[in-house]
């Protein structure tokens, strides 16, 4: 059964991907570059139309659903930067020495956008591919020349810049629904791993989950909701657009509670008896996951998803059965974990319900907070001179990777002059570039995808020229090749591999004007083995290792982790009579979610890295662990606090007020700190209490909280100082060794 299951879900995870966002973005790059190269056919001639479209697969993979504000600027350096460089390609193609001279040294500026980050990398291909695609065009025939060439060139990538930024605005509205859609079924399968998670003691061994796949869960996550907040909450004015920021502050809030619910579980499993409680919290928490699924697919196809069932009553009968069992007197402490345990499962369910009514049209949202402040959650869209300025040291992994590629596109230039079938010399420097990344984890991911690919790809390519199809037929063949590779170029880089080798193979035919010899799969197999081998061999150049960016990483998580606990027990934000507190609260947790997220994808990389540089993995996931239960304690904090906000706030001012002091401390201290010696917030018990969760007096409840909250900050101080002592001594022995 376990294996058929996946099966039944194959038709529906075809339908997800088929209306997904980046499909979509792909048929709108592919039907762009159809529309310009086809119009520079018809209207001027088959050359114009080859040239004209390679201008614009320049400009294509900075192409992606994106806020419409700042699109326009996001495509235009592709354009200011390729178009120098194609016409300085054509103008030494003829001299092997000259163009080398250029190739290399361009490669290595053109990498340095790597500082911008995720923003700098489509550019850093952008800019590569109006190189190597120069030297894919041969010699020019007698109708069209030097300048006339570069011409259908710029002409390509201005027309196609125009049309990019039109189409992102036409498909704005589809693709904030596709982003959040894709959003919530990831929150939807972490929500499906949770609840694998509530398993009595006698089945811990049975356990399918570990909490290493939730964090690495989580930080995919992390980054799918930050593309969901730039594109969803611009300018969120209309109706339409109000209701899909709504739906999205609730996917964060459902996020927070999912955390939270991890606490206690544990504690809980040791006392004999619950299996039966966490058998229908668990099958409670998977009908929530399921019903985030239909609203994703509700946004994905347009319909309406079925109406959501409060599940508060099947807990209130939960408690009920958990109080019947009772001997009189206090409520015994597991009890009341487990009601307490119900009750964050019930703030999931209230959120889910609010989401439900949101997308049904049923509950109108309230966006006061962001209408006002939207631009405090979203990503920069302006260029910055900032992050080329801070990359000149040894130490910077972008200008360590600039070297690195440029020695490598070097290195495969002569060797691509030594072939002896060097017909396509520019396909061992393609593999290079689309292989070779800042990280070996990376670099080792794209290696094998690019050769299966280019294996599948090359037979494909030979099969549809061997048709002798016409050249206009060609030219579609190059834009659905197009569309599918932009498509997966993320997602999953085999099919992208495929489709870019025929794309690349069939526009170089395009380009030689029909005259190229018969494609040799082999010849080019090889070219792709020696291209990926060279971008395998130069990842240990000048290596940007994870454990060199893990300091400054622990340094961005504890300050995160204290400036979020600074503002979630703040006793403020309740008695504030504007959203500035809250405000701040968000843009804490945002960066606290964030600086997790970076540190375990940093870590998940390393484990690709030789075992003699790996970063400390025991100590870095023990700190992620107690980061995320740090979070997930606060939260609880929170939402009692939200819970009493009508009450006598005053029994609990002076814990809080300590409890954010000693964290901070911990968090901020330049020493290291002993977890034993993590200071009580209070004199008061600090045991499970002995009184209802759901009862007036909420006081001891968030005083234990807040006790546990101080301990998981000196763990996390511990945490940072073990990882920090490892980092300190690998540098103290390369040092004797180097001496």
């Amino acid at each position: 059964m376990p294996r058929i299951a996946p099966v039944r879900e194959l038709p529906r995870a075809i339908l997800r991907t088929i209306l997904s966002s980046y499909v979509l973005t792909g048929v709108s790059a592919g039907f762009g570059l159809m529309l310009i190269a086809g119009s520079a056919y018809l209207l001027i001639g088959p050359y114009a139309g080859s040239v004209a479209a390679v201008g614009a697969i320049v400009c294509i993979p900075t192409d992606h659903a994106a806020p419409r504000r700042g699109k326009f600027l996001t495509l235009l350096p592709t354009a200011l930067i390729g178009l120098p460089l194609f016409a300085s390609m054509q103008a030494v193609q003829d001299d092997p020495l000259w163009l080398g001279l250029l190739l290399v040294p361009a490669t290595f500026c053109a990498f340095l956008a790597g500082a911008w980050g995720k923003r700098g990398l489509p550019i850093v291909i952008s800019i590569m591919f109006s190189m190597i695609f120069s030297m894919a065009v041969a010699a020019h025939p007698q109708s069209a020349g030097f300048l006339s060439t570069c011409l259908y060139f710029a002409l390509g990538s201005a027309l196609y810049i125009v049309y990019s930024t039109l189409a992102n605005i036409g498909l704005n509205s589809r693709y904030r629904a596709q982003i959040l859609a894709e959003a919530l079924l990831s929150l939807s399968t972490m929500m499906h791993t949770q609840a694998r998670r509530f398993v009595p003691a006698d089945a811990l061994g049975q356990l399918p989950v570990l909490p290493g796949q939730l964090m690495q869960q989580q930080a995919a996550l992390a980054d799918q909701l930050q593309a969901a907040r730039d594109l969803i909450l611009e300018s969120p004015r209309t109706p339409r657009r109000q209701q899909l920021a709504a739906m999205l502050l609730r996917s964060l809030e459902i996020r927070d509670h999912l955390l939270a619910s991890e606490l206690d579980l544990d504690t809980l499993r040791s006392v004999p008896g619950h299996a039966p409680v966490f058998h229908q919290l668990r099958e409670l928490l998977m009908e929530q996951a399921q019903a985030v699924e239909a609203i994703a697919d509700a946004l994905l196809t347009g319909r309406q998803p079925r109406r959501f069932a409060d599940q508060r009553p099947q807990l209130a009968r939960l408690g009920g059965e958990l109080e019947e069992e009772m001997a009189p007197g206090p409520m015994p402490p597991a009890t009341a974990m487990s009601r307490a345990i119900g009750n964050r499962i019930g703030n999931i369910s209230d959120e889910v319900l609010h989401l439900n009514g949101l997308t049904r049209g049923e509950t109108a949202p309230d966006l006061t907070v962001v209408r006002t402040a939207w631009q405090l959650f979203v990503s920069p869209t302006s260029w910055s001179w900032k992050p080329f300025t801070m990359l000149w040291h040894w130490d910077a992994p972008p200008l360590r990777h600039a070297i690195r590629a440029a020695l490598a596109v070097g290195t495969a230039y002569l060797i691509a002059l030594a072939l002896p079938w060097a017909t396509h010399d520019y396909w061992i420097l393609l593999a290079v570039v689309v292989v070779l990344r800042g990280s070996l984890a990376h670099t080792l991911e794209r290696r094998n995808s690019r050769v299966a690919g280019t294996a599948l790809g090359c037979v494909l390519a030979a099969l549809i020229l061997s048709t002798q199809a016409p050249a206009l037929l060609l030219l579609v063949i190059v834009p659905v090749a197009q569309a599918i590779s932009h498509s997966f170029a993320i997602k999953r880089y085999l099919i992208t591999a495929v489709s870019a080798t025929v794309l690349s193979l069939v526009q170089a035919h395009l380009l030689s004007g029909g005259m190229a010899p018969a494609i040799n799969v082999f010849e080019r197999l090889a070219d792709t083995l020696i291209g990926t081998g060279i971008a395998w061999a130069f990842s240990y150049v000048l290596p940007s290792w994870e454990r060199n960016q893990i300091p400054a990483l622990v340094a961005r998580t504890m300050a995160a982790q204290a400036r979020h606990a600074r503002t979630a027990l703040n006793l403020g934000q309740l008695e504030a009579v504007d959203d500035e507190p809250e405000l701040e609260w968000r843009l804490a947790r945002r960066e606290a979610y964030d600086s997790l997220s970076a540190l375990a994808q940093a870590t998940r990389r390393s484990l690709s890295e030789p075992r003699a540089v790996r970063p400390p993995l025991e100590a870095l996931e023990s700190l992620l662990i107690h980061g995320h239960n740090l979070l997930a304690q606060l939260a609880v904090v929170k939402t009692m606090l939200m819970r009493r906000r009508n009450m006598d706030q005053e029994p609990t001012r002076e814990p809080l007020q300590r409890a954010s002091a000693i964290i901070e401390s911990l968090l901020t201290a330049s020493e290291p700190q002993s977890p034993a010696n993590a200071p009580s917030i209070t004199n008061w018990p600090t045991d499970l209490p002995q009184t209802d969760p759901f009862g007036y007096d909420l006081s001891p409840w968030i005083v234990r909280r807040l006790d546990l909250a101080c301990n998981l900050a000196a763990q996390l101080r511990d945490d940072a100082d073990r990882v920090l002592q490892a980092r300190a001594e690998a540098e103290t022995a390369k040092g004797a060794q180097q001496a």
